[in-house]
Formats: structure tokens, sequence, C-alpha cells
């Protein structure tokens, strides 16, 4: 149940035209380090896997790093054996078998390093996926125990890009990235050893080539950030604006907005493709920079590896294997840049995430209960105070008490505070002070669940889900059997719409409910709330979308259903609850008439104005 006023919570972002969040320059994230951690916190609870995963890793690359050697003792050999067949030594000829034999050997450390490899991706990726799920469970959990004002406060849209598409951005980077990176890390320290054993010299000239990549990259880094985040953001901005245009598409067409849609869509669309064109680009330049830094580091290595060939200090093999090396410990380096530009991007997410699982959840709920079979249904509210925010309180000191079984209708202009009450009353929301009892017990003592386990409500906007008519009925009684769902239905005046219709009760509702009308939308939902035989009812303008001749009908079976139940009605039909045993009138937020139909028109007050207008208009 949405609140009448709007909600603002210290996490909600301020909204422009439409419900969008405003567009604009977004810091980098609060805390890059914290959220890393906190991100490989979730990875090393499979710590046994990961262990397996990083000597896979190892031995899968060590094979592909003793490649270059092996090459080269093939080559020198080689070399040799020409060398001194052109120069007329006796009996020199090239050996084919030596030649062969390591080509055997280099053919076989091929087929144990994709062995290997492929036992690392299998493993890895069942690791990803663990996490993932932990974390989409954990967010799951999250969202059922958030207050209703995180709801209120945040597009649908919003929250729905961090759910998916921040979590397949995560999701991707474990799979992908962190098996890059252990490989990337094994591979510069391997390839380090082996060069080492060749040229020392060689080796630290190519080291030389770190700090300046570092040196480069560092700010590039830090700059790229930024546009990460502002990437991830304007993604959830387009995801919201696109939610509720295309949920509210007939009223748009109908007031003629598509071309404002469509500006607004375009706004959003340049900011994502500025934030996320600067985000590449920025981050692009890492490669090409690092490329020209090994390119220079190439060079340098050939030139002393030929002046040292030519002194016979180190074999023609040993150069081009030192060579294949300097290129290996390179791909490693620009491998950890590009992994360091997705890890922007996934910190990014991850932050995003991490702010739906900190955020503020309900009180601290009691472990009391009520038997939903043996209360009574008194309510009362006593000196209840209550405002949406701090600064600005909505209710003073309200104070109600309704007997069980009695009829209250609250009535009053729009943003009256008429749903804010029912909020407070199902805790939603709850009160600043003041207590709200139901008898006798402060609801702040039971928990919710139990507490809303009370009610059977009816709403104006109808909800009903994906699924069969029957099991939308059955939706508050899960041990509802198939008599007592038709006769729900009949109760509701909905058994004879629902008979018509080609599948009767497992007719298949679609996700919108479009394929049936929005009067028989109404009337499934009060078939619903008439099932669950509560003690406790709430109706918010339960006939307004339905005819006339099925709300008279609808009224006499909600007069029969609440007989012997305490039910609070929202009303802007002051003809339908002039029974009401009491009836309230409010008005920003305060109770200003209370009463019978009656007494409070023998007053002459707010209630006689309201309703004399209201028959005015109907004659």
């Amino acid at each position: 149940m949405s609140s009448e006023k709007e909600v603002k919570t210290p996490q909600a972002r301020p909204r422009g035209p439409g419900g969008n969040a405003p567009r604009g320059p977004v810091d980098k994230p609060k805390d890059f380090k914290g959220t890393s951690l906190r991100l490989l916190g979730y990875i090393s609870k499979r710590k046994f896997k990961l262990i397996i995963v990083f000597f896979v890793a190892i031995l899968s690359t060590l094979f592909m790093i003793l490649s270059p050697k092996i090459v080269g003792l093939a080559i020198t050999q080689l070399f040799t054996d020409v060398m001194e067949k052109m120069q007329g030594v006796a009996g020199a000829s090239v050996d084919f078998v030596y030649i062969r034999n390591i080509l055997i050997l280099l053919a076989g450390l091929h087929v144990l390093s994709s062995l290997f490899q492929y036992i690392q991706q299998y493993l890895m990726a069942g690791v990803a996926q663990n996490t993932s799920r932990d974390i989409r469970k954990e967010i799951d959990d999250k969202l059922t125990r958030l207050p209703l004002s995180y709801y209120d406060s945040h597009t649908h849209g919003e929250i729905l890009s961090r759910v998916t598409n921040d979590m397949d951005n995560i999701s991707n980077t474990l799979q992908q990235s962190i098996t890059q990176l252990i490989t990337s890390i094994v591979t510069m320290l391997g390839v380090t050893i082996m060069m080492l054993s060749i040229s020392p010299t060689m080796t630290i000239i190519t080291l030389l080539t770190l700090p300046i990549m570092l040196l480069i990259t560092r700010p590039i880094i830090k700059k790229s950030q930024i546009f990460f985040k502002d990437q991830q953001t304007f993604l959830g901005d387009m995801n919201g604006h696109v939610e509720e245009m295309y949920t509210g598409h007939v009223v748009i067409k109908a007031f003629g907005k598509e071309e404002k849609s469509i500006e607004e869509f375009e706004d959003i669309n340049e900011e994502l493709y500025e934030a996320s064109w600067k985000a590449l680009f920025v981050s692009g330049i890492m490669m090409p920079l690092m490329a020209l830094v090994n390119n220079i580091g190439y060079v340098f290595i050939a030139v002393i590896g030929g002046i040292f060939a030519t002194r016979g200090t180190i074999n023609i093999g040993d150069i081009q294997a030192f060579l294949q090396y300097s290129r290996q410990f390179t791909q490693p380096i620009n491998q950890l840049a590009n992994i360091a530009n997705v890890f922007q991007s996934t910190v990014a997410s991850a932050e995003r995430v991490f702010e739906i699982l900190d955020e503020e959840e309900e009180v601290e709920e009691s472990d009391g209960e009520l038997a939903v079979d043996d209360i009574e249904g008194s309510v009362e509210f006593e000196h209840v105070d209550f405002g949406y925010t701090e600064d600005k309180t909505l209710m003073n000191d309200m104070n109600i008490k309704v007997k069980p079984g009695q009829m209250v209708a609250v009535v009053g202009p729009t943003g009256a505070g008429k749903t804010t009450l029912i909020n407070l009353l199902m805790r939603f929301y709850d009160v600043n002070s003041g207590k709200i009892l139901i008898d006798g017990v402060d609801i702040n003592d039971l928990k919710r669940e139990n507490l809303r386990g009370l009610f059977a409500m009816v709403l104006q906007d109808t909800w009903l889900f994906n699924g069969t008519i029957r099991d939308n009925i059955a939706y508050g009684k899960e041990d509802a059997s198939e008599e007592d769902i038709v006769n729900a239905a009949k109760s509701a005046y909905a058994d004879h719409f629902i008979r018509t219709l080609p599948d009767g009760y497992d007719t298949i509702l679609n996700q919108e409910s479009s394929n049936i009308s929005q009067g028989q939308k109404q009337l499934l939902t009060i078939a619903r709330a008439i099932l669950k035989d509560s003690k406790l009812l709430i109706l918010d303008e339960a006939t307004s979308s339905v005819d006339t001749r099925t709300e008279q009908q609808i009224q006499n079976a909600m007069e029969e259903l609440m007989k012997g139940r305490t039910s609070f009605v929202i009303a802007h039909r002051l003809s339908t609850i002039i029974d009401a045993d009491i009836i309230l009138v409010m008005v920003d937020g305060d109770i200003v008439e209370k009463g019978s139909h009656d007494e409070l028109m023998k007053k002459n007050g707010f209630y006689a104005d309201l309703y004399n207008s209201q028959f005015t208009k109907s004659a």
C-alpha cells in the first residue's frame, strides 16, 4: 500500500520530472578498497575450491612457460648443426630425432596445459555462480525486510537495475576475471624466473618497464572509476524511465506525451552514452600507452641480445626464448590493466548492490503473536503521532476506539491521510509515538507477519500475479479447497464471468492481467479477501472499478462479509458508507470529525458539506 504523501529518506536521491533521479556527475566510489575487500569476502567462503583453482592455474601456466625454453633448445641445436654443416665439419648433420622429440614434448605440454586450464575454468565457474547466487539470495531476503519508505523513495527500474544489471556485471567478473588474474600473476612470476635463468641483465631491462607502466596507468585508473560509477547510475536511471513509461504507456498516449517521453529517454540515453564513452575511452588509453612502453623495451632487449650473441655469451635459442618471455611478461601486465578496467566497473556495481544490503531495515520486531481464530477484533489508537519526516508531523495525538465487529469508514479529501492510517495499522510504517492496540495488544509487540495475517485487504489498485485465476483467489489461503475457492468467487459475484472464460478457473492471467477487465480484476481481489475470512478487513475503494449493478451486488456481499468483523473502509463515494458505525473525517492527517452518518449530518460541518456536494452533483 502506497502512502499518500511523498516519502523522503536520507538515502533517497531527489527526483526529477517523471520520477527519475536527477542526471549529473556522480562521485567516485566512496570506499573503493572497502567495497573490494567486502566483495572478496563473499568469494573467500569457498577457500578450498579457490586453492585448487590456484594450484591448477600454476600447473597450467607452468607448462606454457616451459615451452619457449624448450623451443629455444631446438633452435640452438638446429642452428649449431646447420653452422657445422656449412663449415664443412666432418659428419655434421641435422639431428631430426632430437627435434622430433622436442616437438612431441611440446605437444604433450600443451595438451596438459589445456586440460588443467579446463579444470580451472570449470571450478571457477562453480565458485562464481555460487557466490552470485549467495549475493542474490541475500538481496532478495533484504528486499523483504526493507520498509515501505524505501520503495516509496526509489523507482522500480532503479531497484531492478541493481538486482539484475549490477549483479550480472559482478557475476561475469567473478567468472572471467579472477581466473585471468591468477593466471596473469603466476605467468609474471614464472616468466621472471625463466628470464633470470637466461640473462639477468636483459631481465632488469624488462623489469624497468613496470614502474613506467604504473606511473602511466595509475591516474587513468583513478579517473575511470568516476566514469564507471556514472555509467551504472545512468543505466539505473534509464531502466527506471523505461519501466515507468512502458507501464504507463496508455496514460502517455492519452495525454499525447509520446514526444516528451522520447525526449526524456534521449536525454538519459545521451548522458549514459557520455558516461560510457568516457569510461571506455579513458580506460582504453592504457592499452596503447602500455604497448608503446612494451615495444620500446622489446627493441632494447633485441639489440642487447644480439650483442650478447655475437660475443658468444648467450645462445641464439636463448635469445629467441627471451624475446618470447618478454612478450609473455608484458601480456599478463596488459591483462592486469584490462582486469583493472573491468574491476572499476565491478566495484561500482558492487557498491550499488551493497547500498541495498546496507539500507536500514524495518525496526526489529518482537516474537509476540495473536491467534488468528481467537481474536475478537477491537482496535484502538492511543495518542498516536506520526510523520514521514522528522521535521513535519502528519498526525497529532490521534485517538480512535473501535469495538469488535464495527465498520469504520475513513473519508476526506485526497492527501488527507486516509491510506496513511491504514499503513500504520498494518505496520508498513511505525508510529513516532503512542500506541496502536488490537485486542489490547500493542502491534509493536507482534511479529509483522502475524499482524498482517490478521487482515484481509482489498485495494483500489488491483494486484494479480501471472498464474491461474484459481491460484490468484487462493493466494491468501494455502489450504483452500476447490469448493472454498468457488464459494468465495460466488460471494464476490465473480463465478459467472470466470465460467464464461475458455478455461474457467484454469485461465492463465498474463503478467499485466490485461486479458480480463479492470472490474473483473477487482472482483477477483474481493474473492481473495472473502476466502481469507479474517476478523479484520481493509477495503480501500474496493468497488471503484466496477459498474453500478455489480457495485450493488458487491456491497450486499460485503455487508454479509463484514458481519461480526471489524472493517476499515476508505471511501470517496459517501453513499457507500452511510451505514458505517463510525465515520472518521480526516483533513491534513488529523481527524476533524467523528461519528455516525446521522450524527455528522446534524453537526452540519465538513462531512455534511462533503456529502451534500456529492449528492448535489449526483442530482
